[in-house]
């Protein structure tokens, strides 16, 4: 008589695991995001600026941040949530970049505007002071808290729903489930 036996495959830990990794958690999906969408729907607002509370960041710092929070609400609302890019609006575009962005929150669609510091540009104060809310991006490690006192108080402590702490690794993983 035969002998059964049964297999049994190696335990993850094992260099000839078969098991294959989860594949990576879009921004949108992952909870924190989630959390951070929720809690800036305690005021109502069609138009949202994103701040960095200083020099230090990735050029497209805002901006990310932007897209992951328009893909999460979109999920949220089940409605499109525009993104803006601000980081590089010129003195001369300014007028016309409002009026775009006031168009879309006329129409009731949600926007997102992602801002540069406003050390490093004289529109990021006029542009964050026309949308309804604003919210303060900080790169932990990377912003001063003066940098950040000084960026509430020259925009208005009233305009802002808040801040937010993001972690370089955050970003980096951002940008990674972006490609």
């Amino acid at each position: 008589m035969s002998e059964k036996r049964s297999y049994s495959p190696p335990p993850a830990s094992s260099p000839y695991s078969l098991a294959i990794p989860p594949a990576p958690l879009e921004p949108w999906r992952d909870r924190e995001w989630q959390g951070l969408w929720l809690s800036l729907q305690s005021r109502p607002w069609t138009s949202l600026a994103l701040i960095p509370a200083g020099d230090g960041a990735p050029d497209d710092f805002t901006v990310l941040v932007a897209v992951i929070l328009s893909r999460t609400g979109m999920v949220h609302l089940g409605s499109p949530v525009q993104v803006a890019d601000a980081t590089k609006v010129p003195l001369s575009q300014l007028t016309g970049f409002l009026e775009q962005v006031n168009s879309v929150a006329r129409e009731g669609e949600r926007i997102i505007v992602a801002l540069p510091p406003a050390s490093q540009s004289p529109v990021t104060k006029s542009i964050a002071q026309a949308t309804d809310a604003t919210l303060l991006c900080v790169l932990i490690e990377k912003m001063s808290f003066f940098q950040a006192r000084k960026t509430v108080n020259d925009i208005g402590a009233s305009r802002f729903l808040g801040s937010a702490i993001f972690h370089p690794h955050q970003l980096e993983n951002a940008r990674n489930s972006q490609k």
